[in-house]
C-alpha cells in the first residue's frame, strides 16, 4: 500500500498500524530504569621475561643523541652567559689578586674560548652516546640472563 492510499484510508475511518513507540507495559508508567551493574576492573598479571636487546639499543641510542645535543647547547649557553654577565672578568681579577701581576696577568677567556668549549662538549657528547648505548644494551642482556634464572619481573595491570 502506498502512502497516499494509507492517507486515504485513514480518512475513511480505518487506522493504519502504528510504527512509532510500542505500547508501554502496565506498571512501567513511572519511567524507573535500573542502572547497569558496575563492571569489575579487569586485572592481568604479566611477567617481563625477556627484553629485546636490539630495541633497547635503538631507543638508548636516540635518547643519548638527544642528551648529547642538550649537552652541547648547554655548554655553549653557559659560556655565553658567563661572558655576557662578566664572570670571566671577575675570575681574571681574582686570579690577578691571588697570583699577582708579575706574570702579566692571565685572561681566562684566552684559555677557554667559545670554540674550545663547543669542541669539548661535542667530544663529551659523542663519548656519552657511545657509552650510554653500550651500557643500556648490556643491561638488557644482563636482565635477560637474570630473568631466565629467576623468572623475570612480575607486573599487575588493571583498567581502572
Amino acid at each position: 500500500m502506498s502512502k497516499t492510499q494509507a492517507a486515504k484510508t485513514t480518512k475513511g475511518g480505518t487506522k493504519p498500524a502504528s510504527k512509532g513507540k510500542p505500547k508501554a507495559k502496565p506498571g512501567a508508567g513511572k519511567g524507573l530504569v535500573r542502572p547497569a551493574p558496575k563492571a569489575k576492573a579487569r586485572r592481568a598479571k604479566l611477567v617481563v621475561a625477556k627484553i629485546d636487546a636490539w630495541s633497547v639499543f635503538k631507543i638508548s641510542f636516540l635518547l643519548s643523541v638527544g642528551l648529547g645535543i642538550v649537552t652541547v647547547v648547554a655548554g655553549i649557553f653557559l659560556w655565553t652567559t658567563m661572558d655576557l654577565t662578566g664572570i670571566f672578568d671577575d675570575i681574571n681579577a681574582l686570579l690577578g689578586t691571588i697570583l699577582g701581576t708579575e706574570g702579566g696577568g692571565t685572561q681566562i677567556q684566552e684559555l677557554f674560548t667559545l670554540g674550545q668549549v663547543a669542541s669539548m662538549t661535542t667530544i663529551i657528547a659523542v663519548l656519552n652516546v657511545v657509552l650510554i648505548t653500550i651500557a643500556a644494551s648490556l643491561a638488557a642482556l644482563l636482565y635477560n640472563v637474570c630473568a631466565s634464572l629467576v623468572g623475570g619481573v612480575g607486573l599487575t595491570l588493571t583498567d581502572d
